[in-house]
């Protein structure tokens, strides 16, 4: 039997993606809530709480968009010009939030200023991801093997209430790596808030899950035709079952499962979009083989990849097991 190579390689970017999404989004849920903790010294702890971690996440958006471009350049060639502005726009977030962290540290006349543009670049970054995820889903239209719509066409209703769904998404992440993190007061209020985004997280999902397959009637009949009509019973079930998981963790302080839990409805999410349109990589113009690079390439840079998932998998591993428990108030990067 033949290897499937494009496969192979779209399962890859798609776990990098995820990763991303799950890891990045909770450091990009702690600056959300920058707002709600007025006290320099809640923020502190906060930014400490995610410090040794953060950018070792975005190795995951590097590698899922650099695959991209290597494995599958036709669809690199065709999201990109569909896409540039929020693209741009989140790019631009994750330098300023990037730069907060440790501007933020050496300054005291500025510090409310780096305060900001943590909190405003991690909601900009956000809000763009949920906007190109949304223009995504709802459909590209390629003519010619190449992009043939206009300079806007990713401005919807659809994109926008994903990109708002997104950031209350990642302020549940946030919420809930709080509650697992931290100590006292500070705890208490993130485990308030985690209960508030979580309900808005469900509801979230609910609508969308009843918008996306009215977008396409592709979505449609993956959502309502057999066999694949069976996930439309089992993911919303597990959905629910990850949300009574968090609800019940955080009413009975138990401080980690919240966080799981969070990371189980974002992974479901995940799946049900994955679910609507397989195989297309552009819904619904591209599939993975149409966008794949020539076989000679897929295998030569998944050679590269079979080293070095494995050493980005370990050394995250690594990090989360050395910064493991609760956060220290009085210590941290300074």
């Amino acid at each position: 039997m033949p290897i499937d190579y494009a496969f192979i390689w779209a399962a890859l970017i798609a776990f990098a993606v995820l990763a991303y999404v799950v890891l990045d989004g909770f450091d990009l849920g702690v600056a959300l809530l920058f707002p709600f903790f007025p006290e320099k010294h809640d923020r502190d702890v906060m930014m400490n709480s995610v410090a040794p971690v953060w950018d070792g996440n975005e190795t995951w958006l590097v590698l899922g968009g650099g695959g991209l471009m290597a494995v599958f350049p036709l669809a690199y060639a065709t999201i990109l010009p569909a896409l540039y502005a929020p693209i741009i726009a989140m790019l631009l977030g994750l330098i300023f939030r990037g730069v907060a962290f440790e501007y933020r540290w050496r300054t005291k006349r500025w510090e409310n200023f780096w305060n900001w543009a943590f909190t405003g670049g991690s909601a900009v970054a956000g809000f763009a991801q949920g906007v190109a995820l949304g223009a995504l889903v709802q459909g590209i239209p390629v003519v010619n093997r190449a992009y043939a719509g206009g300079w806007w066409d990713w401005l919807t209703p659809f994109s926008l209430a994903t990109g708002i769904a997104l950031v209350i998404g990642y302020a549940l992440l946030g919420a809930t790596w709080l509650v697992m993190k931290t100590t006292g007061e500070l705890l208490e209020k993130a485990r308030r808030i985690a209960l508030v985004t979580a309900v808005l997280t469900l509801v979230s999902m609910g609508i969308f899950s009843l918008w996306t397959p009215f977008l396409e009637p592709l979505y449609l009949d993956r959502w309502f035709g057999w066999p694949t009509a069976i996930f439309s019973v089992i993911v919303p079930v597990l959905v629910l079952g990850c949300f009574a998981l968090l609800f019940y963790g955080l009413r009975q302080g138990r401080d980690a499962r919240p966080f799981l839990a969070a990371l189980g409805l974002f992974v479901l999410g995940f799946a049900g979009i994955g679910i609507s349109f397989y195989p297309y990589i552009i819904p619904t113009s591209v599939t993975i083989w149409e966008a794949a690079a020539p076989e000679s390439s897929l295998k030569f840079l998944l050679a590269g990849a079979v080293v070095l998932v494995p050493l980005i998998l370990a050394y995250t591993a690594y990090s989360y097991w050395v910064f493991r428990g609760k956060i220290d108030p009085e210590e941290g990067y300074h």
